[in-house]
């Protein structure tokens, strides 16, 4: 992990992990944080019952993974696809 943010990095963080459409990917694209420290970053940040509260949110959200989104808006045809493989 990014041993030295700022606490206006750490804020973005927060605010990217918090909005339904920015996938982790997209979070490790802008800011060189993998899942597990973002993970991190919110729990240590966070109340704990807000920590929670996201954990909730983002654990059933597909939007924020974008292999699950892909896979979502590709529709059934994509899962035939994927077993023909």
């Amino acid at each position: 992990m990014k041993s030295l943010l700022t606490p206006s990095q750490i804020s973005d963080v927060i605010r990217l992990a918090w909005e339904d459409r920015t996938t982790f990917e997209e979070i490790r694209a802008r800011t060189g944080l993998v899942e597990h420290e973002v993970i991190t970053i919110m729990r240590r940040e966070l109340k704990p019952s807000s920590f929670r509260l996201w954990r909730k949110r983002v654990s059933g959200r597909v939007t924020k993974h974008r292999r699950l989104l892909e896979r979502r808006l590709a529709g059934p045809a994509y899962e035939g696809e994927r077993e023909a493989e």
